[in-house]
């Protein structure tokens, strides 16, 4: 019932018109920045290849926080890193049909190299990395 008696007043309101359309704005990037279009980042390939592990202490526990580098074979510089979670896992995807090089690195532990062939035909390789203290005297895990 009050909806019907606000409709006079309705159509007593004066109609609002639209306003132009804001100018154009020209603007050009800088001539070093290569200009990206919005679709072409939708247009990018994920990476098929999934690098997967799981480090361990010395004690064969999970070690979360441990950081994972991955190189191509080869090149000094490492294209991606992670850092493990907290049950000690990480993922990493590269793009196939090369050969990888993980490099698990903590402090007080010895570093640990890996070979990961990304042609083998498969989608993923599953590491199961155990780290070395660098003191196993001050450890307790005397042999």
């Amino acid at each position: 019932m009050l909806f019907f008696g606000l409709l006079p007043f309705a159509t007593m309101l004066p109609a609002q018109e639209p306003g132009p359309p804001p100018p154009p704005q020209q603007s050009s990037p800088a001539p070093d920045v290569p200009r990206t279009d919005s679709s072409s980042k939708k247009n990018k390939r994920i990476p098929p290849y999934v690098i997967i592990g799981t480090v361990f202490n010395e004690s064969a526990l999970s070690f979360p926080n441990v950081h994972v580098q991955v190189r191509k074979t080869g090149e000094k510089k490492f294209r991606w890193e992670t850092f493990t979670n907290s049950r000690g896992e990480f993922a990493v995807r590269v793009p196939e049909g090369q050969e990888y090089e993980v490099v698990v690195r903590e402090k007080k532990y010895k570093d640990v190299a890996l070979k990961v062939n990304a042609n083998n035909g498969e989608m993923e390789q599953r590491l199961s990395i155990r780290l070395e203290s660098l003191n196993p005297e001050k450890d307790g895990s005397k042999k």
